[in-house]
């Protein structure tokens, strides 16, 4: 079962059908994600096929990982499947 997990908390964890897998990122349905740990950012960057990404910050026990959450709430058509869904980086483990 795919989970994310920084600061050892998981942050994401859903059976492997759940997920979506595009570019090598494992994008975790809404529902997996406890949003507790997330915090809106401000950024926002563009990908000519996906859309508009927006971040969040990963927030635990008061540590701070910038934008290491992204989502596309409105992706273009190419990249419907993962709308909504929530992909990490910046140091936040997946586990395939």
């Amino acid at each position: 079962m795919p989970k994310a997990r920084w600061n050892n908390e998981i942050i994401a964890e859903a059976p492997d059908i759940a997920v979506r897998i595009v570019e090598n990122n494992v994008y975790f349905p809404p529902e997996a994600v406890r949003t507790e740990f997330l915090r809106p950012s401000t950024t926002h960057t563009e990908c000519p096929w996906k859309g508009t990404a927006s971040y969040y910050d990963v927030v635990v026990q008061g540590q701070v990982n910038r934008d290491a959450a992204w989502v596309y709430e409105q992706p273009k058509d190419a990249a419907r499947e993962i709308a909504h869904h929530v992909a990490f980086w910046r140091g936040v483990t997946v586990e395939r």
